[in-house]
């Protein structure tokens, strides 16, 4: 929204019937899948090109931001991901996530996914914001969910060893996970977000609970 809570300062300058899809060939097909479309779309000056990429589909995800705000603690994850290969180390401390099968909401898979990955019960989610994190060649769409548990009964190694999980909770102050972020500790781009926009409504919910 702009400034004054009225129309967005920015819109895209095309929409949906502003392109064509040419072509659509599956070039991969294993765990994930990769796609090769051609595809023809208007330019900013006028004119029209064709061009073809491939695109990486894996599917939407949920992910959640575990918070307790009578103790102001997180509660975070950590496990092995294999796109992390190249980093610090492949280990990276993330929030709860899962991917959406056929037919749940959002709203479910942050329920489903707090049980298997931390053990939790969680309230009623809500959400912070839902965002494409590769849109270059990726066509996952991710909803970033906030939802408040009791930290004390976060603890031990949960997930399903028949899809390969070993995750391991931890329990962080707000503060020290924040600083994770800033420290560059924490890369993984729903937990930077989600962390980020807990440093700006914190004050608010810790609010709610005294209130």
């Amino acid at each position: 929204m702009s400034s004054n809570g009225s129309q967005p300062a920015w819109v895209p300058s095309f929409g949906q019937h502003d392109y064509r899809l040419v072509k659509d060939e599956t070039a991969f097909q294993g765990y994930f899948r990769v796609k090769r479309l051609t595809l023809e779309h208007k330019t900013f000056s006028g004119q029209s090109i064709e061009i073809t990429r491939e695109l990486f589909q894996r599917g939407d995800a949920v992910c959640v931001l575990l918070y307790d705000p009578t103790k102001d603690r997180v509660v975070l994850v950590e496990q092995f991901r294999v796109g992390s290969i190249k980093g610090p180390s492949p280990w990276m401390l993330e929030v709860v996530a899962g991917v959406v099968e056929e037919g749940e909401t959002s709203e479910q898979v942050a329920k489903r996914e707090s049980i298997e990955e931390a053990g939790l019960s969680i309230g009623e989610p809500r959400r912070i914001i839902r965002y494409l994190p590769s849109g270059g060649g990726c066509d996952e769409w991710i909803d970033l969910l906030y939802a408040e548990v009791d930290s004390d009964q976060a603890k031990g190694i949960h997930g399903l060893p028949e899809e390969g999980e070993d995750i391991r909770v931890h329990v962080l102050s707000s503060d020290d996970a924040i600083e994770l972020v800033n420290q560059g500790v924490i890369n993984s781009s729903p937990a930077i977000i989600g962390l980020q926009w807990l440093a700006l409504n914190k004050l608010s919910l810790l609010g709610a609970v005294d209130a």
